[in-house]
């Protein structure tokens, strides 16, 4: 009796333990199972947050101009922040869901709190840049696109975050800023831009004429159709803004739309050089009278070569 009391006793024992077994075989497939719904669930919802953010770019775009409008700068930046929260977001939640599969995260939650307390002391300055990269953007103080001034910077911003703004100079170089740094904003590109042109004429030019040009060219720049969509209005010729030591500056403004003042420019200068060219119109130049008093052998090619060095 005794040995089929231990016969049955193993058995019961082999019986329990692969109960077991296969109750956790079945626990661990289902956790599988919900591990890869939730993945799949991340997976529609990231495409779903990049279709929002595409969207509002899209409907930003649907303006027939070609110049990039403020509308379309804060629509880029918006986007781009939302696909970079969004992104955060879902792999935290992700991560926690995945968590809850295998261990109670309760304890944890309220662990990563205090720990997420404590290093908040630790991280005021990243604080300080998120706050400000929200009010940044919730004010519309500058978007994706803009040419701005930041801390002895310039260029234009090429990507925004919460935590950081990113600024392209004019020769390639990328500029990264923490927000909490920038306590003023120079832009360059909102709402209306503006070109200031100091033209010089020499003493002998004929004021009158030289002006008439200028409001010609002024007026003919401003009904091209090239550059009309370009303007915000006939640049205005103001008069002779100086009489410097070269030449007489005849100042001119060029009103545009956001961003095409320097193009604008750099149009109306060439437009004014052909002009003064057909017209006999001198631009003058800095220049150096040599008066020589001694006529010795050789003094006088000493002297001009002096001048020249």
């Amino acid at each position: 009796m005794q040995f089929y009391s231990t016969l049955f006793d193993l058995t019961s024992d082999i019986t329990g333990f692969l109960t077991s077994i296969g109750t956790e075989v079945q626990a661990v497939r289902g956790s599988l199972v919900r591990i890869v719904v939730i993945l799949l669930l991340a997976a529609v919802g990231w495409q779903i947050i990049k279709y929002l953010a595409h969207r509002i770019v899209v409907h930003a775009d649907d303006d027939d101009d070609t110049r990039m409008t403020i509308n379309e700068k804060r629509a880029q930046t918006v986007s781009q922040l939302m696909k970079s929260v969004g992104r955060a977001a879902l792999f935290l939640l992700t991560l926690i869901m995945i968590l809850n599969e295998f261990i109670d995260i309760a304890p944890l939650l309220g662990a990563s709190a205090i720990l997420g307390l404590a290093v908040s002391f630790g991280s005021q300055s990243l604080v300080k840049d998120l706050i400000s990269g929200f009010f940044i953007l919730s004010e519309g103080q500058f978007a994706v696109g803009d040419v701005i001034e930041v801390e002895g910077l310039k260029g234009a911003v090429e990507r925004m975050t919460l935590r950081v703004v990113m600024l392209r100079d004019i020769d390639g170089t990328l500029h990264i800023i923490p927000n909490g740094q920038i306590t003023k904003v120079s832009n360059r590109t909102t709402g209306w831009s503006q070109a200031v042109l100091d033209i010089g004429v020499s003493y002998d030019t004929d004021l009158d004429h030289a002006i008439t040009i200028l409001k010609e060219e002024a007026a003919s720049i401003g009904t091209d159709a090239a550059w009309e969509h370009r303007l915000d209005g006939t640049p205005a010729v103001l008069g002779v803004q100086e009489l410097a030591d070269n030449a007489i500056l005849i100042r001119v403004m060029v009103r545009t739309q956001p961003g095409n003042q320097w193009d604008a420019a750099r149009e109306f200068r060439l437009r004014v050089k052909r002009r003064f060219d057909a017209d006999g119109i001198e631009i003058p130049f800095p220049q150096r009278t040599v008066h020589v008093r001694h006529h010795g052998p050789g003094e006088v090619d000493a002297v001009v070569a002096a001048a020249g060095a």
